[in-house]
Formats: structure tokens, sequence, C-alpha cells
């Protein structure tokens, strides 16, 4: 069985900077709830960037589910993402001119295999759930726009977790939530992801929710150009 991440000799940099990551070597087994920490401009978001295709490497092998990254064109990264990952991004990326509804359900309506991937009782009603689990689904007509910092974190949460892809990086996905919805927001994401045999890569500041995942990693003792 291939990693759901296998990186080797990665590195990446933006424009002629310095390196922002040096990472000699990461794996991860599928299904594993990873939690990756480090200080702020440790490089956390640029790494999830790279996992998901959105940030093209340098150097190295950017294995994700069996496929090099590295190997693959701008558009076919995008393919991708589109199919296999669930991104929680940590501004939301939310499409401001759509519905609660419409945001949700996005992922499920734009790609044929999330939309195969959804249960039986359709994308709809999938996406009035995942909605109601968050306590979202009062604001399903509401424009995004019309929402709170922290109602939106939850509608990409929902986004992401539609259509059960194989991977899902969430990025600072609780800054915004107090702890009731935080308890709430963490319980859905293990509960999907174990239904789907996802991989979760979570990113926090938030050191005690540590404990709650299956492996945690340090990003500085991992990538040597924090070290420089």
């Amino acid at each position: 069985m291939t990693f759901a991440i296998d990186l080797e000799n990665l590195r990446f940099r933006y424009g002629g900077g310095p390196w922002v990551l040096d990472i000699p070597e990461l794996t991860l087994d599928r299904g594993e709830r990873a939690f990756l920490f480090g200080p702020s401009g440790s490089g956390k978001t640029t790494l999830l960037g790279v996992l998901a295709g959105v940030l093209e490497a340098d150097k190295g092998r950017v294995g994700v589910l069996g496929r090099d990254l590295a190997t693959l064109s701008a558009a076919a990264r995008d393919a991708f993402r589109a199919e296999h990952i669930g991104y929680v991004f940590q501004m939301f990326n939310l499409i401001p001119y759509l519905s609660v509804i419409d945001n949700i359900t996005l992922p499920a309506r734009m790609n044929p295999e999330r939309r195969a991937r959804v249960d039986g009782a359709g994308v709809k009603q999938t996406a009035l759930r995942l909605a109601a689990s968050l306590e979202i689904d009062d604001l399903l007509r509401k424009p995004v726009t019309e929402l709170s910092v922290g109602q939106q974190q939850r509608v990409a949460a929902c986004r992401a977790l539609i259509g059960s892809p194989e991977l899902v990086i969430a990025d600072e996905p609780t800054s915004s939530l107090d702890f009731d919805r935080r308890e709430a927001f963490l319980r859905l994401l293990f509960l999907q992801c174990e239904r789907a045999g996802s991989t979760l890569v979570f990113v926090s500041h938030d050191r005690t929710l540590e404990g709650m995942f299956t492996r945690s990693i340090s990003l500085p003792e991992i990538n040597e150009a924090a070290l420089r």
C-alpha cells in the first residue's frame, strides 16, 4: 500500500528568496490523523500548499496518494486536488456570490468523482447533514458574505469534507471557534475521515489538541530550512 504522503528531498522557495522548505523525508500512512505544528513563519501553510498542489516544489518528490505532484502540470495538479483533496484554507476561499449551501456542494457539483462518492442521500442531503453537524443548517440560503468569521470557517469545513476526499488538509480550522463548537468540529472531522478512510493533516497553534491525533509532527524538526 502506498503512503498517503511521501516526501523526499523537498525544497521550495518563493521566487529567488531563501529556502522556506527543505525536508529530506516525510511519510504519512493512509488513514493517519497528523497534527502539524510550529511557530509562525516556519513554513506550515507553505507545506500544505505544496501537498495540495497549489504551490509547485522547486526540487524533490511530492508523493500524494500515490502520485508525484512534482511531475504534474498546474492543470493536472488542479484536477487531482479537486478529485482527491479536501482543503480548509486559512482564509476560507469561499465564493462570495454563492450561498452557504452552494459553497458547500460546489466540490461535488464540479467534480464527478467527488459526486460519485457522496452517499445515497445525494449531494444536497449530505450537505444538510454536514451543516447540521456544525450548527449552520439555519444559514444555508444566506450569502456567505453575511456570516461571521466563525460561521464562514464552518462552511469551509463542510465544503472540504463533502464527497469523502482521500486527503483532508486543514489550516488552522478551529482558530475562530469557541470551545463547544471546536469540539463539535473535531468530532465531525474525525468521524468523516474515519468513515471515508481519509488521511488528515491538521495545522494548529493550539497544542492542547495534539493528544487527539494519531501522530504529531514538529515542522521545525523536519524542515532543515528552519535551522538556517
